[in-house]
C-alpha cells in the first residue's frame, strides 16, 4: 500500500540521493519488489550488491514498523539467520525518514514467496527457534483478548457512511450492508471468546502474525521475512491461519514438543484469533480505502475469501 506521491523520474532520483546520503550506496538500478503488505518495496542494485528497501508512508503503521526493526536485529544477534538483515545508516540508525515516510534497508534475499502444506514443517520449526528467544522489554505491543478489532471495524464503517459518497464508497458500503449479518455474528463470537480467553491466562511469545504468507525459499534456504507486525502473543496468533485443519494443528503441537516448548494449541484461542483477524483485515481495508479503493477487495473477502474457511472452523468451537 503506497501513498499518493507519483513515482516518476524525479522521485527516483531523490530516492537514489537519499540512499547515497544515508548509506553511501550509489544505486545503479531501483526496481519494484512485490514483497510485504504495507508500504512500497524496492530492489536496489549497486556495485556493492543488492538490497531490499521498504518505505512505509502509512501514519497508523509507522510506529509498528520502527519497533520491528530492533526485534529483527535482536534475533540476528542471537543466531537467527532467516529473518532478514538490516543495513544500518552512516549514523548507525536502523531506519531513516524519507518525505513523510519511514524507510529501512535490508540485505537482499534472493527467493520466492512460497506457501504450501509442505512448507508448514520448516515454518513451524523456524518459529520455534523464535519462540525460544522470547524475552520482555523489546518495545513491541502485547496482544490483548478483547473485541477491539470489531469495534475499530464498526468505527471505520461509520466513518465511511459519513464520507462523501463517491462510486468507490458506495460500492464498499453496499458490500458491507449485504454482509451485515455475517459481521454481527462474528462480532458476537469474538466478544464471547475474548471473555473466555481472559479467564485462562496464556504464555506469550514473540509471534510473527503471518509467517506462512512471508515464507520465502531461495538458493536452498528458507526465510520468514516481513516482521512488521511482530508482537508478544499466544502461539495461536501464528497457528490460527492454518489451524482449521486437523493435520496442521497436530503438526504445530508436535513441533512444539520436539523443540522443548511446553505448550499446546487451545481451541478457544484459535477461535478468538479467527474472529479477531477477520475484523483486523476488514478494519485495515477500510482504513486504507480513502487512499486506495478497496471496495473490490472487500467484496472478494466476503464472497470467496480464504478467511471464510477459518470462520467456518471457528463456528464449530463451542
Amino acid at each position: 500500500m503506497q501513498n499518493a506521491i507519483v513515482r516518476d523520474g524525479a522521485y527516483m532520483r531523490r530516492l537514489k540521493d537519499a540512499l547515497y546520503a544515508q548509506y553511501g550506496i550509489a544505486a545503479l538500478e531501483i526496481t519494484p519488489a512485490s514483497r510485504g503488505y504495507y508500504g512500497e518495496t524496492w530492489k536496489v542494485c549497486a556495485d556493492s550488491g543488492c538490497y531490499f528497501l521498504k518505505i512505509d508512508a502509512l501514519p497508523f503503521h509507522q510506529t509498528r514498523y520502527r519497533q520491528s526493526l530492533s526485534v529483527i536485529e535482536y534475533l540476528c544477534e542471537n543466531g537467527i539467520d532467516f529473518v532478514g538483515t538490516i543495513i544500518r545508516t552512516r549514523q548507525n540508525a536502523l531506519c531513516f525518514d524519507f518525505d513523510a515516510a519511514v524507510a529501512a534497508l535490508f540485505a537482499w534475499v534472493d527467493g520466492e514467496n512460497v506457501e504450501t502444506d509442505e512448507t508448514k514443517t520448516p515454518e513451524y520449526q523456524m518459529l520455534c527457534k523464535i519462540y525460544r528467544l522470547t524475552k520482555p522489554g523489546l518495545g513491541i505491543p502485547s496482544a490483548a483478548f478483547s473485541d477491539d478489532a470489531a469495534a475499530h471495524f464498526y468505527e471505520q464503517w461509520d466513518a465511511l457512511k459519513r464520507a462523501s459518497q463517491t462510486d468507490a464508497n458506495r460500492a464498499a458500503l453496499d458490500v458491507l450492508e449485504r454482509y451485515k449479518a455475517k459481521t454481527d455474528h462474528c462480532a458476537a463470537r469474538l466478544a464471547h471468546f475474548a471473555a473466555r480467553c481472559r479467564q485462562h491466562p496464556a504464555a506469550f511469545y514473540l509471534t510473527h502474525g503471518d509467517a506462512g504468507g512471508n515464507f520465502f525459499v531461495g538458493n536452498g534456504r528458507n526465510y520468514i521475512l516481513d516482521w512488521d507486525e511482530v508482537m508478544y502473543a499466544p502461539l495461536e496468533r501464528d497457528a490460527w491461519v492454518i489451524g482449521c485443519y486437523d493435520w496442521a494443528r497436530r503438526l504445530f503441537n508436535d513441533t512444539l514438543q520436539a523443540n522443548g516448548i511446553d505448550d499446546r494449541l487451545c481451541p478457544e484461542r484459535l477461535a478468538f484469533y479467527c474472529y479477531h483477524m477477520f475484523f483486523f483485515y476488514l478494519g485495515e481495508f477500510l482504513q486504507v480505502h480513502p487512499m486506495q479503493d478497496k471496495s473490490q477487495r472487500i467484496r472478494a473477502y466476503f464472497e470467496d475469501g480464504w478467511i471464510l474457511s477459518r470462520i467456518r472452523f471457528a463456528d464449530t468451537i463451542a
